[in-house]
């Protein structure tokens, strides 16, 4: 039997964000440090550097490089994970680090790396989204020269249904043609798009479509990390 999705499983608008929580300089020791949460999805991140690379033969004398490695800790989820790191974790990291080091001016930073830490301490889908987002913050908040923001977003369809910031239950999803989901990472002032991961099908059509809802997306969750970085501790998950 085949169902329709007709609305989604925790009553948000197609087009609306759980709610977020921001906040940056969350670790003391860290040259930047953010969180930044969907809903029950939470990513901590920290930036240490620039600094220079060891060992020195790997050093690019005209630009750095950033070096991320992102990581779910074993009870970020409700089986428990496996700690330390795997292929999911070293491919989140390396478009992690794709999608930040677009905006990062490194060419000030020669012979240099950038190390930037992200966290998963809890996870109810669109982990990268969330990590790429608060290690953004990180970055920014470390003094690190960006040409701009750089904010993240998944967008699914379920159905003829285009909705924004995907969750599990969603993910799973699998009557009619089943879900589609697709991570985007944009950036805040030129609309670039820095990172893209699509896993399902989908038309077209219906892809301009998702490209649209993450512009709009990304222009909200900017919002959000700019007012965490000028002080704001923000906590909508406790209205």
């Amino acid at each position: 039997m085949t169902s329709t999705f007709t609305k989604r499983p925790d009553k948000r608008k197609f087009d609306e964000l759980r709610p977020i929580k921001a906040e940056t300089g969350i670790i003391p020791n860290a040259d930047g440090s953010a969180l930044f949460a969907f809903g029950e999805t939470v990513a901590i991140a920290a930036v240490y550097g620039p600094k220079p690379l060891h060992p020195a033969h790997m050093q690019d004398p005209e630009r750095g490089i950033i070096r991320c490695n992102y990581n779910m800790l074993p009870f970020s989820v409700t089986e428990r994970a496996k700690p330390g790191p795997n292929r999911r974790s070293k491919e989140i990291s390396m478009v992690a680090g794709n999608a930040l080091a677009s905006v990062v001016d490194l060419a000030r930073f020669p012979g240099t790396v950038i190390d930037v830490e992200i966290l998963i301490l809890q996870a109810n889908a669109s982990t990268r989204c969330a990590g790429i987002n608060a290690a953004a913050m990180a970055l920014a908040q470390a003094g690190v020269v960006m040409k701009e923001m750089v904010s993240s977003v998944s967008i699914g369809k379920m159905d003829d249904k285009i909705v924004t910031d995907v969750i599990k239950e969603e993910e799973d999803w699998e009557e009619g043609e089943g879900a589609t989901d697709i991570a985007f990472s944009m950036t805040s002032r030129t609309k670039q798009i820095t990172h893209l991961q699509l896993d399902g099908i989908i038309q077209t059509q219906r892809f301009m479509e998702a490209v649209e809802a993450a512009r709009v997306a990304c222009e909200k969750i900017h919002d959000y990390q700019i007012r965490a970085l000028k002080g704001e501790k923000i906590d909508e998950t406790k209205k």
